[in-house]
Order: structure tokens, then sequence, then C-alpha cells
């Protein structure tokens, strides 16, 4: 479609403070995009500061691709296309990019699903109910992929929400092939950072705020405030049609009353511990699924662990927000075979049970080994496999320890991402967490720095009845050493360990 910079600009809020330097009605026939290595001819460039770079720095090759109109926050005064100055260039990026394309979120039934842990699970868990409920017109963006329907891509590799281009460009692709209700997975930097901006939501869910990214936000406050960005939106998006705005919010979380506190037509609580909306009761597990009841409707899954079943409340709960009958969404919930590197079992005919997950936080790693100590065979031990990222939060190294000495019969801490950091400084650091809590090195526990080894070192004590859990990686198909991503995916790492070879991909890695 085209547009001119002028409409493009009228749908900023009035906090962005626009100014326009040159012709308001240049015709944008491209898309805006925030790296000026994707500028198309006709397009707008928004330049930002950046953590590393400085967007402005790069108008002039913008321009020189063909960009049409500049958007950035300097006073600039000898640029040779429009240019407009705004308060928040990176918080304007998200608006402009959804007028650009027709703001494609107001013609789809969008749920938003925010949370510390189980935002992708739920995702694809709401997916399944939707595709169930609506003949396949269901989308969804995750931090593991886009689904268009009749198609999916991968959204990345260390990948939080994806950029406000991207976003918008998904939904109108996803408006366009005639879909009718998405799922957007929004974690807290993508709702801090505004990649959101300019998309509607019709249901928020929140599944739970516990430790994680302090780093980024500076405090368990301003996390969840992140978080509450989502209940925000909802509260100020536009209505369509007669869908209620509904806040979907875990009863048992202590956050609840603050994010049910945020403007909304209706609240819809679940839980198990605490009376709610969408109860399980009677809850039974078996290591090839769970199975409980809501109200009177038997429900079961082949998901397993407790976390799995918040998860699934967390999709029915949604989905009686959209009026879907529980027993369609009971089917839908039932088809839900795997979810990439969540709980997903890695067998190679060996005589104990193998699992890849992505928990990396502690409530996450106590909440997995919880579900894997439900697996282990009478005599059997539970064996966790897993290690901290650099430049992250510092508190929950000691922490996951701590859980992990808790939790499991032994553990291997090993590398995850250290990027700049010294991988010895935090495997010492997760070494005191499991001191701390009764731990003793070399009958408990291990370290390992090279995380193939740490898995074939996993696998090779593992007997029958055992759990071998790696944890923290899931999906994920890189992992950071300095400043380079080099190829890794836990799943690959433990079938080689299982078939008695450590993979040696990362630079740890001895020959």
């Amino acid at each position: 479609m085209t547009v001119t910079l002028q409409q493009l600009i009228a749908t900023l809020p009035s906090t962005a403070s626009p100014m326009i330097s040159g012709d308001g009605d240049v015709v944008i026939a491209a898309p805006v995009v925030e790296d000026n290595r994707l500028v198309q001819p006709g397009g707008v460039f928004v330049a930002r500061h950046g953590l590393s770079v400085d967007g402005h720095d790069y108008i002039a090759d913008a321009i020189e691709r063909g960009a049409a109109a500049i958007v950035g926050e300097r006073d600039i005064s000898d640029v040779s296309v429009p240019y407009v100055r705004v308060a928040d260039a990176q918080s304007a990026t998200g608006y402009l990019a959804a007028a650009y394309h027709d703001f494609p979120s107001r013609k789809l039934i969008v749920i938003g699903i925010t949370g510390t842990d189980g935002k992708t699970s739920t995702s694809h868990i709401l997916h399944k109910i939707l595709t169930e409920a609506t003949g396949g017109k269901a989308g969804f963006i995750s931090t593991i992929a886009a689904d268009f329907g009749s198609r999916s891509e991968e959204t990345g590799l260390h990948v939080t929400t994806p950029g406000a281009p991207q976003v918008q460009a998904y939904l109108a692709q996803m408006s366009n092939a005639g879909l009718t209700h998405v799922v957007l997975e929004m974690t807290s930097h993508g709702l801090a950072q505004g990649r959101l901006n300019g998309t509607d939501i019709d249901v928020a869910v929140m599944t739970n705020v516990t430790h994680e990214h302090l780093d980024f936000h500076g405090s368990w406050e301003n996390y969840r405030a992140a978080k509450g960005r989502l209940f925000a939106m909802l509260g100020q998006s536009v209505r369509k049609g007669d869908q209620p705005k509904v806040a979907v919010i875990n009863r048992d979380d202590p956050s609840f009353d603050y994010f049910a506190a945020f403007e909304t037509d209706r609240v819809v609580s679940y839980g198990i511990e605490q009376a709610a909306d969408v109860r399980a009761m009677h809850i039974a597990h078996s290591p090839s699924g769970t199975s409980f009841e809501v109200g009177s409707q038997q429900v079961d899954m082949q998901l397993v662990g407790r976390f799995n079943v918040y998860n699934a409340l967390a999709g029915l709960a949604a989905a009686r927000a959209l009026g879907i009958p529980q027993d369609v969404a009971a089917r839908g919930l039932a088809q839900v075979q795997t979810i990439p590197g969540r709980m997903e079992r890695i067998d190679e005919g060996q005589d104990f049970l193998a699992l890849v997950d992505f928990a990396h936080t502690p409530n996450a790693l106590r909440r997995a080994l919880e579900a894997g100590r439900e697996m282990v065979s009478e005599g059997g031990r539970l064996i966790a496999v897993f290690g901290s990222a650099g430049l992250r939060d510092v508190e929950k190294r000691r922490m996951m320890a701590e859980v992990s000495a808790q939790q499991a019969d032994f553990t291997v801490l090993t590398a995850e991402d250290p990027r700049t950091e010294s991988l010895d400084d935090i495997l010492h650091m997760m070494a005191d967490g499991c001191i701390s809590q009764g731990g003793v090195e070399g009958e408990t526990f291990i370290r390992v720095p090279d995380r193939g080894q740490a898995l074939y070192e996993a696998c090779r004590m593992a007997k029958p009845g055992d759990v071998v859990m790696a944890c923290g990686k899931g999906h994920e198909q890189s992992m950071c050493f300095g400043t380079v991503e080099h190829p890794w995916d836990d799943r690959d790492a433990l079938r080689a360990a299982l078939r008695g070879t450590p993979l040696k991909t990362l630079p740890t890695a001895t020959a």
C-alpha cells in the first residue's frame, strides 16, 4: 500500500512530539525499518540510539538506498529527504510500522501472552486450541517461530519479541491470509522497548512474575511494570465488534491483584491452589501425560508436569475469554504433543530418560526438576545439567544452583552463553550456591565448562531408571562466547552424548 509521510506521522501519540522538516506529502511506498541495510526505495528509515551503535550515523546510507523519509531524535537540518524529529524514535517505530501496514491488528483478534515462565508453551497451547476452534484460521508469533496458517518460519536464534517492523509485517501477512486470530508472545524487553506499540490487544494473558531480567529492568518492580504494559495496552486498544477486552491472570501468582487492577471489561482467573474461574482439580500425573478436571470437564493432555497444568489452564482461560466452548478447547489441548525445547524427550535407545527443557530462571528450573522427579523410576536419580548466562541477572546464578542442589540428586554445572564474562567465575558462583545447600563437589555436583562434555558426563553416569535433564537452552540454535554466536542445539548435543560422543562445536571443547 502507499501512504503519505504526514498520514504516518498523524498516527503517533502526542507524547512523540513530531516535527516535520520537508515535504510531509511525500509518498511512502515501502516499509518502515530500523536497519539501514533493510531500506527499500520509497521506505522510511528510523534512526535511533541503540546499545552499541547510533542509527543517526547511517542516515546517509539509508538515503542512498532509497529512503523517502527519515525519522530520528536529533535536530538535523542537512537531510536531503523529509526528516521527522520525535522524542523517542524507538517508541515511535511500532506506531509508524502499524500505520504503514494499515493497522493489521485491528483486523484480527489478538491475544497477548506475557510472564516470566511459560509464555511460549502457553502460546503454542492456545494456538492449537484456536486452530481447532476456527478451522485453521489462527496464527501465532513466538520467540521460536511465526505461524501464518499455511506456513511457518523461525523468528531467530537468541530472540525476544521480534522488532516492531517485523511484528507488524507478520500481522499484515496473517490478515491478508484470511486468519481471524493471532497469539502474540510478549516479552518484558519487547514491551519495555515498545516493539508492540501500534498493536491492538483483545485478551491479555499473564502466566507469572518471578526473578528474571533484573540486569535490564533494574528492579523487580520495574520488571513487573514492563509486564503491566500489556494490560495498559489492553485498556487502550481499539474495540473490535462485540469482543470484550479481557485480562486472564494466574490467581496463584502473588501479583494477581496488581494486574487485575488495570482497566478492562472482565478478568478471568485460573489456578490450582486458590479458587479461580478456571481451576484444575484432581490432577493426575504420568510419564506419558497429565489429566485433571475443570468444573465437570475431564481434560487430558500429552504434556507433563505441574507447570504445564498452569500453562494449559492459561490457554483454557483465554479460550473462555474468547467464548470458545470448553469441550472444543479441551480437544485442542489434547492435540498438543510436544513444544520445541520444552520437556522434549531425546531417545537414542538408552535405558534412561533424557529431556531438554528451556528452564533458565530459578522458578522455571524448580518446576522443571519437579516434573523430572515425577518421571524417575524407583531407585533412580535425577541428574540436572545447566548453566547461567553472562552479562545477565547475576543473582539468579546462585539461586538456580541452590534449586538444583535441593531438587536434583546430581548437578552438572556448565556453560550457558557466558558472553564476555569469565565462565570460570560464573561456575564458581554457581558452585557456591550448591555448597550453600549442602552440596559436595565431586559427590553431588561437578563443574564441566564445555557443555558438550557436560552432557556426555551426565549420560555416562546415568543408569536405568534415571532422568537426565539438559536445562536452559531449549530450542535455541546458538551459544555466545565473547561476542560470537557458535552453532549449538542442546537436542543435537544430547543425542551425540547418548551415542557416546560429546558434541564439540564450542570453543571450550578439547580435541
